[in-house]
């Protein structure tokens, strides 16, 4: 319920198996499991959500992922490789969402919690988009962002531009003159910006999925927290992907 009313809170995860860094990535293996299922089974811990439905494309390379969906049991929509924008609220509409708490696939080992506390900020504020990505205090990978599915509809009906259309809440980001904002910052003892936890490249791979295996089976749900302090504990595996140069889009 946020101000009174009743709103459907769906995850929409993007993902697709053409990217240009590393193919196939969302379905490598982790601990028996592709990445793509461990990030499904996190966002099924955040209490807020009412669904998950994955974005993804038309295009015969990503049928694996529409047969994914189905075997892990969330929605599926399927839209265009470029205007991801379109696909986002294609997906959201197909579930019937009010609200979207927007997600990429690159990221298998967010924490339901911080996914939680963001959209409980949402709940809290009358602010149309809130975020804790565009203020880098988190590691890359516990990005989340929420917002109304009419706030990026209005967007969409906003731009034509190519930009814009293909980096979903760019216009949005950009805007706060006509958007207004809330922007979390991380708590000191997970406040590592420089860390790179988004599945980008092989080395970030490597990583992640030391990661996963090191607390896999007995604490599948590992935070952020916990990420830091084995992280911290162990340099070397810090050292493993940090020459990866990540994307940055404003």
């Amino acid at each position: 319920m946020i101000n009174g009313m009743v709103m459907k809170i769906i995850a929409t995860i993007e993902a697709r198996m053409t990217s240009s860094r590393l193919p196939g990535k969302v379905l490598l293996q982790a601990a028996g499991k592709p990445m793509l299922e461990h990030l499904v089974n996190r966002l099924r811990a955040v209490p807020s959500l009412d669904g998950i439905v994955l974005a993804t494309t038309v295009n015969a390379t990503d049928d694996v992922l529409e047969e994914f969906s189905r075997r892990v049991g969330i929605g599926c929509f399927r839209g265009s490789e470029d205007d991801v924008m379109t696909r986002v609220i294609g997906a959201a509409e197909s579930a019937g969402a009010d609200v979207i708490v927007g997600i990429t696939g690159d990221c298998p080992i967010i924490d339901p919690q911080i996914v939680e506390q963001t959209i409980r900020m949402y709940k809290l504020n009358q602010a149309d988009y809130v975020s804790n990505a565009l203020v880098r205090s988190y590691p890359d990978g516990m990005d989340t962002q929420v917002f109304r599915l009419t706030t990026l509809q209005r967007s969409a009906a906003m731009t034509d531009d190519l930009f814009d259309h293909e980096h979903v809440t760019a216009h949005i980001r950009n805007h706060p003159e006509i958007f207004s904002q809330v922007h979390l910052v991380a708590p000191p003892e997970i406040h590592w910006p420089s860390l790179g936890l988004t599945l980008d490249e092989p080395k970030d791979y490597e990583l992640l999925k030391k990661i996963i295996e090191h607390f896999e089976p007995c604490n599948s749900l590992f935070s952020c927290l916990d990420v830091v302090r084995l992280l911290h504990n162990n340099p070397d595996w810090v050292a493993i992907n940090q020459d990866v140069v990540r994307k940055n889009v404003a």
